[in-house]
């Protein structure tokens, strides 16, 4: 049986934020060769074994957010063999990692966040995660559901190509290990924003940033959208206070489950029916409610979490508003109160305009023409979005395969490892190429 072709179907059912599956569109013709590729080609065909075997060492190893202790580690011993000034401790358990080449010129960075998920994988590798950790107060199993593993062994790949052509870079490369991409547990700062707030990437200040995330698609296919392409991600908690009665006698008290029903619907109804739908999309959901003890007892408090998903400012604001009012108005309607706490929000992943259009032909190259520059919309959110509110950045997607489950599934695999060297090659040269263009000219 041919198992990618039997998984592309189900891929596709459940495509979700980060999948890639759009329409195979004919392959455009690369751009000449530029003046480091067939050095870069050599370089990651000759560093792909090592590629596969870091991704899979730190797939059956993996740490959650501001955990990731082993994975920091790994990184920094590999990269201080290549001659980097690697600085460890940023943002907790991450490292920044400094080659200085052989020109003068600028400087670029290049990210890979580390953080696995709270997921009992379920993908029977042989080299599959067993590890558990302690999350939020509970004992959880730990799985790199979202490819994260990759990330890291790609840019240490790129790392291996770009110290071997130290003497010709002009400029510095700056590398960037983030730790809790998927959030920091609870009452702890992390990701993208406290490596920001830390200034981590403030000496050398890189003039541009790269990032790429692998996602189900097609194997070695770079995608991408110029401007917002992943949604801002804004979470909400929502508390009701009722008056607890007994289930048989709900007139004797404040039905706050009921209430709870009201606010979802009425959270459906403002995503579906009051906003503009053609602007952008806008996403409202409500993903967790708890409340109660015993099936016969209609509790005092309940408790809501979620998130809303935006790309417009103004219709995000329109929506908290609206969120707002529906709270406070479902539950003084039914004789109880209620209120709505919104999280640290997470900007939109918005790719620079004239970046992106500048490191097409890069790509172009470092996919052999398989690039989609077009494609939809990601609900999903990435806090790369901190790092392009400081500097121009480009973030793109590298197609994997189709794995059976999709992004956070426990069944999530890299499944084509042979995509993982155009993501060596895209990585390495667009440092290089970004720093040509920025060199000082003779």
């Amino acid at each position: 049986m041919d198992w990618a072709a039997t998984t592309k179907g189900v891929a596709l059912a459940l495509a979700t934020s980060l999948a890639i599956v759009t329409p195979s569109p004919a392959r455009e013709a690369p751009p000449p060769p530029g003046p480091f590729d067939a050095a870069v080609f050599a370089a990651a065909s000759a560093v792909q074994p090592k590629v596969v075997a870091w991704r899979r060492d730190i797939h059956e190893h993996p740490e959650l957010g501001n955990r990731e202790f082993r994975t920091s580690k790994l990184v920094a011993e590999h990269l201080r063999k290549l001659g980097f000034e690697v600085r460890t401790g940023v943002a907790k358990t991450g490292l920044v990692a400094i080659l200085k080449g052989g020109r003068p010129g600028g400087v670029v960075a290049l990210r890979a966040d580390m953080d696995a998920l709270p997921v009992a994988e379920q993908t029977g590798l042989s080299f599959a995660s067993k590890a558990t950790a302690e999350y939020n107060g509970r004992t959880v199993p730990v799985m790199h559901a979202c490819g994260h593993d990759a990330h890291v062994a790609i840019l240490m790949g790129a790392a291996e190509v770009l110290a071997g052509m130290r003497a010709d870079i002009p400029g510095t490369v700056v590398l960037l290990l983030q730790p809790a991409e998927e959030g920091p547990p609870a009452g702890e700062e992390g990701g993208a924003a406290l490596v920001v707030k830390e200034g981590a990437l403030n000496s050398p200040r890189p003039g541009a940033i790269f990032g790429l995330h692998v996602a189900p698609g097609e194997p070695g296919r770079l995608a991408w959208r110029s401007g917002p392409m992943m949604a801002a991600d804004d979470s909400y908690r929502i508390v009701l206070n009722g008056r607890q009665t007994h289930a048989a006698n709900p007139w004797a008290g404040i039905d706050i489950v009921s209430m709870a029903a009201d606010v979802v619907q009425a959270f459906n109804q403002i995503a579906a029916r009051q906003i503009k739908v053609t602007v952008t999309p806008t996403i409202l959901s409500v993903s967790t409610i708890n409340a109660g003890v015993r099936y016969n007892i209609i509790p005092e408090e309940l408790t809501m979490t979620g998130t809303l998903r935006s790309f417009d400012p103004g219709l995000r604001k329109e929506i908290m508003a609206r969120a707002e009012k529906a709270v406070e108005s479902i539950s003084a309607r039914y004789g109880g109160s209620g209120h709505i706490e919104w999280g640290p929000p997470n900007p939109v992943t918005s790719n620079d305009p004239a970046l992106t259009a500048q490191m097409k032909p890069t790509l172009l190259r470092a996919a052999r023409g398989d690039v989609r520059d077009d494609i939809e919309f990601i609900t999903g959110a990435e806090d790369f979005a901190f790092y392009q509110q400081e500097m121009p950045g480009l973030f793109y997607d590298l197609g994997i395969g189709f794995p059976p489950g999709v992004n956070h599934s426990p069944l999530f695999n890299v499944v084509d490892e042979a995509a993982l060297e155009v993501g060596v090659r895209a990585q390495s040269l667009a440092a290089l190429d970004y720093l040509l263009s920025v060199a000082p000219k003779p």
